[in-house]
């Protein structure tokens, strides 16, 4: 249907912001163009990889490496030169994209990779007051949101999937599913062999060998003098699959109620011939590829390698980087487009897991979970990225009995494919858009001002540029304008108990936190607590009131997922390592929530009892097309109103 002169009139004389130029963001720049829109601002701080190409069709080869931004500009002007069309190659949370910089649209449409942003981008709406869209793809399945002050909830209204927390105990000692291998693998092995050699890393690096005083001291993961690159990869492999097995074997009393671990050495399957069969030579020889899988003739992505094939392809792709790529070891960072990263990881995840007896996986699914991939569906993009479109027209409009929250289905319900549902009301208990007071238990005798700006404040609150206050006193504060003598003040309030600072908070302290770049303002209310559960609990600390839904996970052996990250979302799952000591932890963190394909929404009684839905366990997600917030359950009309 055409339309209409005062739809196009609204349309001409409005400006709008785009925040990502991924999956979702092509399509949507595309619609826009070819829908009317005459001037259109475009914000992305990503650069274009090959993984991009299959289905961001405004970038070719040839722009690998370049600004999505201002590549999806060019090709965009090519059919519509005489629209204006303003990139950046930025991240949103920059200072100049203040709540100033926002103000000067008529409506902000996001498409961004990760839920921190997402808020961050919310927060500055609602305090510039201009409506935002919202939405994200995962596979066959969409949605599409408006958010609008005062009128509809915002994006931080319903709960979000919290991180995943896993000990590094489990990650090092007690590994029980595949995607605790590939954390191991990722975050741990391949950092310590090729990444930077400053960083502390919890994997068992040193000997405990008493018989001799030099290996004590010895850092077996240093190549030795004169060490054949053969012999060095066999080293580490008989320590990290045989000797630290034998350690922590050692500990009679972990091993009581679960299944005893197997050590693996490489003399036990493999010759010493045929480790110099592949090894120097062979990966010297083969100039044109650096992938171990090519060196080796296995040519099968999807084929799940023995345990004989997985030791090869550990010590080719071991030996590969030092003979292939030696200058860049010591800075490099595992990247799922890096095929001998990817081949080293999925080996070493693989070998560990037979020690374990967990089942091994393909390269191909491993890459999946190690670079949080889901195989995105142009088409799907292409529907929702025209959704959004109809959803922003409406919002030029002022025409908020129309609105919609339209979830894009795989099959049909209802005989819809396309399920269209009034967005709800602001959620009175929203501390973002209501101002609720939250509530934190803490150890204030034990816990630190850091853990609390760390995993309270930056972490589950989203916050850049934290000002902390207990009445009148400023306990911390963040700025490019503050004294030096202030900058040492608040760091040395960092590492000071939260019971003994100059203004000492403790059970019944009511702090104050403010973000001056988002506008954002919230009261904390805390509560003294003695005791945590550390598998629980692992950060030692419980804040309620905020939108953060319940961890729920499955034994299938995946990484535990959700749709949500941007628009073109992410979750791109990423893995954190807090500092403090006694409750060191690795999060595999996702972004998103559930998609319920008859697109109803979720009780939020079964928020306030800590009955989330399960997390299904599945295909990690793309970074660059992503669910939003997917609710799902029957409507609780008691607890929430939709607009009427």
């Amino acid at each position: 249907m055409a339309a209409s002169h005062q739809q196009l009139q609204a349309i001409k004389k409005s400006k709008v912001l785009m925040v990502g130029a991924g999956g979702i963001g092509c399509e949507l720049l595309k619609t826009l163009a070819l829908s009317g829109f005459q001037d259109i601002h475009i914000i992305d701080m990503d650069t274009i990889e090959v993984s991009n190409l299959n289905r961001q069709f405004l970038f070719r080869r040839s722009h690998v490496g370049q600004s999505k931004a201002k590549v999806a500009r060019d090709a965009v002007l090519r059919f519509r030169p005489r629209i204006n069309i303003t990139p950046y190659h930025a991240n949103v949370k920059d200072p100049e994209f203040n709540v100033d910089f926002f103000k000067q649209f008529n409506v902000v449409l996001n498409g961004l990779d990760n839920l921190d942003a997402r808020r961050h981008v919310n927060r500055l709406c609602l305090a510039a007051d201009v409506p935002l869209v919202e939405s994200g793809t995962t596979g066959f399945l969409g949605q599409v949101a408006v958010h609008v002050k005062g009128i509809s909830e915002c994006y931080e209204c319903q709960p979000k999937p919290t991180p995943k927390s896993y000990p590094v105990c489990t990650i090092t000692s007690t590994p029980s599913k595949f995607v605790h291998c590939i954390v191991w693998a990722k975050e741990l092995l391949f950092a310590k062999l090729f990444g930077d050699k400053s960083q502390d890393n919890d994997l068992n690096v040193r000997s405990s060998d008493a018989t001799s005083s030099s290996q004590n001291t010895e850092d077996v993961f240093e190549r030795r003098v004169a060490e054949d690159l053969g012999q060095y990869g066999r080293r580490i492999y008989d320590h990290v699959f045989g000797y630290n097995i034998e350690v922590a074997l050692s500990n009679e009393e972990t091993w009581k109620s679960r299944n005893r671990p197997k050590p693996i050495y490489s003399r036990d399957f493999l010759p010493e011939k045929l480790n110099k069969q592949n090894g120097k030579d062979s990966a010297i020889a083969n100039h044109s590829s650096v992938s171990a899988m090519a060196s080796l003739g296995l040519k099968n992505p999807q084929e799940v390698w023995s345990l004989l094939e997985n030791t090869r392809i550990f010590l080719e792709a071991l030996e590969l980087f030092f003979a292939k790529r030696e200058k860049d070891i010591g800075s490099l960072v595992f990247d799922k487009d890096d095929q001998l990263a990817v081949e080293f990881v999925t080996a070493a995840a693989n070998i560990r897991a037979t020690s374990f007896g967990i089942p091994m996986h393909s390269l191909f699914d491993a890459k999946g979970i190690a670079g949080n991939i889901v195989h995105a569906v142009a088409t799907t993009n292409a529907i929702i990225a025209g959704l959004i479109t109809i959803e922003a027209i409406k919002v030029l409009q002022s025409n908020s009995n129309r609105y919609r929250m339209t979830y894009c289905n795989e099959y049909p319900s209802r005989k819809m494919l396309l399920m269209p549902v009034k967005p709800f009301e602001p959620n009175k208990s929203c501390y973002v858009c209501s101002e609720t007071p939250l509530l934190l238990e803490v150890n204030t005798n034990h816990s630190k001002l850091r853990d609390f700006v760390e995993k309270v404040v930056k972490s589950k609150l989203g916050m850049s540029l934290p000002l902390i206050m207990h009445g009148t006193a400023l306990l911390y504060e963040v700025g490019d304008d503050l004294e030096e003598d202030e900058v040492a003040n608040y760091a040395a309030n960092l590492e000071k108990v939260l019971a003994e600072l100059s203004s000492p908070v403790v059970g019944g302290t009511v702090l104050t936190v403010e973000d001056l770049q988002q506008e954002l303002k919230c009261n904390i209310n805390i509560k003294h607590r003695d005791e945590f559960d550390e598998e629980k609990e692992p950060d030692g600390m419980v804040l309620s009131g905020w939108t953060g839904a319940p961890q729920t996970e499955k034994d299938n052996g995946n990484l535990s997922v959700a749709n949500g990250g941007s628009t073109s979302s992410t979750s791109q799952s990423t893995i954190q390592k807090t500092e403090e000591d006694d409750d060191d932890e690795i999060k595999i963190i996702t972004t998103g929530v559930d998609i319920n394909p008859s697109g109803s929404k979720r009780k939020l009684s079964e928020f306030s009892k800590g009955k989330g839905k399960t997390i299904k366990e599945g295909p990690v997600i793309d970074e660059e097309d992503l669910m939003v917030m997917l609710d799902d359950g029957d409507i609780d009309t008691t607890k929430k109103k939709r607009l009427e």
